[in-house]
């Protein structure tokens, strides 16, 4: 492998404080999680030492308040600290934006005593969270779920099966929809719920095709108490809660995609500048060349829309739509160039020896987590055509 250092990405970033932000990240990056990135997925090891760093260093919290812990960061400035933490191991920048949106629910719609009592602790305090909306038979068509959460007086008594859950096992938190009502969307409620309350256990990880450091896994809940006061927002409300969250988190998914994409094409440009073949870099070949530029290009084209995404939400102003196309976009991007880095490797490719196949089998879970790209197609028609069926 090649000692040439990828080019660093050109950004434009809002502030100076943004920009000693990135600095930082890259510092922790490159020092703290790349290294061992390969060792560590291939063992499936989960980095909890990493995630208590990026605690202690203020980036689990950046985009929500400064007086609850967190960083006071626009989006625009928050994911494109997620796409330098993918970059170097998704399984850490993945995390990282699962934890803001099992965050979000408490952040936007808790009371203001839930938030000062909670949000310290869940924003800079150390803790990790999960995020429960699918279920084993509700994924796609999540108001469908049956998890069930019935009042006794003071408190709700939790029972069901959440599906797929990153962190699923071993989360200090998990903000999680249950079913209060009637059947549909308008009878599902918001709950925070400790990762420790008796009752809740977390089952074997999946064994998943990549990201094998990050444990996803079934999170079972048999008779689990929550006080009333760990309700968000009220009675009925967790559907469109949830909804709201996952506008916000499909902007994670696609940077996080981008970083493993910017990773792939950087992987690709140093072994293509190196590999010799018919006496020059098999970079001179019109060929390669041109798929290097259509990596490029993608990559680029994934990073401006998931920010002119990031601004409009940083505005005020609505981003279902955009936040829609750049989670379709970017993680669709990141599987072509992925694909293609390892095309250009060749055999090395198709190796563990390079990280090439591994940005590749990380890449395709992106088009699936937060809404398959195929719910993200439906999102974008309403937008533009209207509602099905009118």
């Amino acid at each position: 492998m090649s000692d040439r250092d990828p080019q660093p990405v050109e950004r434009q970033l809002p502030t100076e404080e943004a920009r000693d932000l990135l600095a930082l990240v890259r510092e922790i990056a490159q020092r703290e999680i790349a290294p061992r990135a390969a060792e560590e997925e291939d063992a499936g090891r989960f980095p909890r030492e990493i995630f208590t760093l990026l605690s202690e260093s203020g980036l689990l919290g950046l985009p929500y308040a400064a007086e609850y812990g967190g960083g006071d960061q626009p989006y625009e400035v928050y994911l494109q600290v997620l796409e330098e933490l993918a970059a170097a191991r998704l399984t850490v920048g993945l995390g990282v934006s699962v934890h803001t949106l099992a965050s979000y629910s408490l952040a936007t719609y808790g009371a203001k005593q839930q938030q000062v009592e909670h949000l310290p602790a869940m924003l800079g305090g150390g803790l990790l969270g999960a995020y429960c909306l699918s279920e084993p038979s509700s994924g796609s068509d999540a108001a469908s779920l049956r998890t069930k959460a019935v009042r006794d007086g003071d408190e709700w008594v939790i029972d069901g099966t959440k599906a797929w859950i990153t962190h699923g096992g071993i989360a200090d938190f998990y903000t999680v929809m249950a079913r209060t009502g009637e059947d549909g969307p308008r009878g599902i409620t918001a709950f925070l719920v400790p990762g420790d309350a008796p009752g809740l256990s977390g089952a074997a990880p999946e064994k998943k095709m990549g990201m094998k450091g990050s444990p996803t896994a079934q999170v079972h809940f048999d008779g689990v108490r929550v006080p009333d006061d760990r309700r968000i927002g009220e009675e009925g409300q967790g559907f469109s809660i949830a909804l709201s969250a996952l506008d916000s988190g499909r902007l994670g998914i696609a940077a996080c995609a981008i970083g493993v994409a910017q990773a792939a094409l950087d992987e690709a440009v140093r072994y293509a500048t190196e590999r010799r073949q018919f006496g020059r870099p098999i970079a001179d070949f019109q060929g390669l060349r041109f798929m290097l530029a259509d990596m490029a290009t993608q990559i680029e084209a994934g990073r401006a829309l998931y920010l002119a995404a990031a601004r409009l939400r940083d505005a005020g102003r609505p981003f279902a739509k955009q936040a829609a196309m750049a989670k379709l976009h970017c993680t669709d991007a990141a599987m072509k160039v992925t694909t293609d880095a390892v095309q250009i490797l060749g055999g090395y490719g198709y190796t563990a020896d390079f990280p090439a196949e591994r940005y590749m089998r990380e890449a395709k879970v992106l088009q699936i987590v937060e809404g398959t790209n195929q719910i993200q197609r439906m999102v974008i028609a309403r937008h533009v055509a209207g509602p099905e069926g009118r």
